[in-house]
């Protein structure tokens, strides 16, 4: 620190840098207890995750039993879905199953009726001061690329699979398609990932998407820039995807991740005064209401932000609001989201495309992990730290990172994101050595000296 603020700096030392912590106690222990952490994961969970070792299809003795990991994954979803019910049961309300019609004329009183017909073609009629629509969406499908349920598949029939895909052509590059390409990949799929972009990833940081489409590659996936498909049809045992410009190309199995529809058709609401976009997403402003009085709206059938975080956060809102409670508008700034590939990529604040077009003024910093001696330690060669912080207060507005566990590594960055801390704090305050978090201190500090260069 003292040669970047100008001092000539002269290190005396016979045994080597960074003494007995980096030579022999701290950086060798921490190395073997990497390696320990991850077979001792492996050994302790291995059979219940589905993992099988030796057989003809194991790729090095291991294996996957697909049908067992689908089994659990759908098992652990439901059990899920069932403790949420009886929380909310806990908390006093009423769950009924069925679909509800929102009814376009308010009562006198201001009270809005909901028309619920359940399964068996029973129906029930409520009255509520207020509505919430929380809707969500399904995939969206291209006409010439109907999903099956065996061959061609949609991200909600993927679970179904009993077997490993022996070749999966994942069709769409956004989150969807590249969390399912490299968990297949990972799994042991041969997996094409057909990108209508040039990059994968294209609305996210391009620093980000550039690591994990080499990732990607160099693990063997075929990344098919600026490809899209018009069609995918069963041939036989096989699937074969048209691509617009005319190549084909064939597989075992596809899977088509091109988006989601908001699921806002056949309830009522345009008949009620809701507003729709011209996607079919809900209108709503910052505190989720929509454009009929006593309806509100939050999640993915807003189009706002798809994440179950900023789900919950418009629902909130939109209670406390009813309720009227003192409520902060939605401010999607603070708002932290990561992509659980492999590498993870998790993202808070401002981005580096919002800096680049001059919508904030903003430093920048990026670290590489191959300098984070725990990165080295654990093996760890792909990803990045990187802050974004304004000139003249050093304030912390936004931040990438690129690693193994970035959702939780992302969390300090939001912190300082959401509280307007400056490079300077994040600086000075104590990180475990050695720490992948170590790396964000790092970025915060490179950041500072320039801040303090410039004064």
């Amino acid at each position: 620190m003292a040669a970047q603020l100008g001092a000539a700096v002269t290190v005396v030392d016979c045994d080597g840098l960074g003494g007995a912590s980096v030579l022999t106690d701290c950086v060798p222990s921490k190395t073997l207890i990497a390696t320990a952490e991850v077979k001792t994961t492996f050994d302790s969970s291995y059979q219940e995750l589905g993992i099988t070792l030796g057989g003809p299809d194991a790729e090095n003795g291991i294996g996957v039993d697909l049908g067992k990991v689908n089994r659990r994954v759908k098992r652990l979803a439901l059990a899920q879905s069932h403790d949420i019910t009886a929380s909310v049961t806990r908390a006093g309300a009423r769950v009924l199953r069925g679909k509800g019609l929102l009814q376009p004329q308010r009562a006198a009183d201001g009270s809005r009726e909901v028309v619920v017909r359940a399964a068996d073609g029973s129906e029930e009629r409520l009255t509520a001061d207020a509505v919430l629509l929380a809707t969500g969406g399904h995939p969206r499908e291209i006409p010439d690329a109907k999903p099956d349920g065996e061959r061609i598949l949609n991200w909600t029939q993927v679970y179904d699979l009993d077997e490993l895909p022996e070749e999966l052509i994942v069709v769409g590059s956004g989150v969807t398609g590249a969390e399912f390409a490299g968990a297949y990949q990972a799994l042991g799929s041969r997996v094409t990932l057909v990108s209508s972009r040039e990059r994968v990833l294209p609305g996210e940081d391009p620093d980000a998407a550039a690591v994990l489409e080499d990732v990607f590659r160099r693990r063997g996936m075929n990344v098919m820039s600026r490809s899209r498909a018009a069609s995918a049809e069963r041939v036989g045992d096989r699937v074969e995807v048209t691509l617009s410009d005319g190549r084909v190309i064939t597989g075992s199995h596809c899977l088509m991740a091109v988006g989601a529809v908001p699921n806002t058709e056949g309830i009522g609401l345009a008949e009620a005064g809701v507003r729709l976009k011209d996607s079919g997403h809900v209108w709503t402003d910052k505190v989720s209401r929509t454009t009929a009085p006593g309806v509100y709206a939050a999640g993915d059938c807003t189009g706002v932000f798809a994440l179950a975080s900023v789900a919950a956060m418009q629902g909130r809102i939109a209670m406390y609001h009813f309720l009227g409670e003192t409520v902060a508008p939605l401010s999607l700034k603070t708002v932290s989201a990561n992509i659980f590939t492999d590498p993870e990529i998790a993202t808070v604040g401002y981005s580096q495309a919002e800096v680049d077009e001059g919508r904030i003024d903003a430093w920048t910093v990026k670290l590489p992990l191959l300098r984070n001696p725990r990165a080295k330690m654990q093996g760890v060669r792909d990803g990045f730290v990187k802050l974004f912080c304004r000139p003249g207060t050093g304030i912390v507005v936004g931040g990438v990172v690129v690693s193994p566990r970035a959702s939780e590594l992302i969390h300090p960055i939001s912190i300082a994101v959401d509280n307007n801390l400056t490079v300077e704090q994040i600086a000075n305050a104590f990180t475990v050595y050695p720490s992948l978090s170590g790396s964000i201190a790092e970025v915060a500090r490179q950041l500072h000296t320039r801040k303090a260069a410039q004064d």
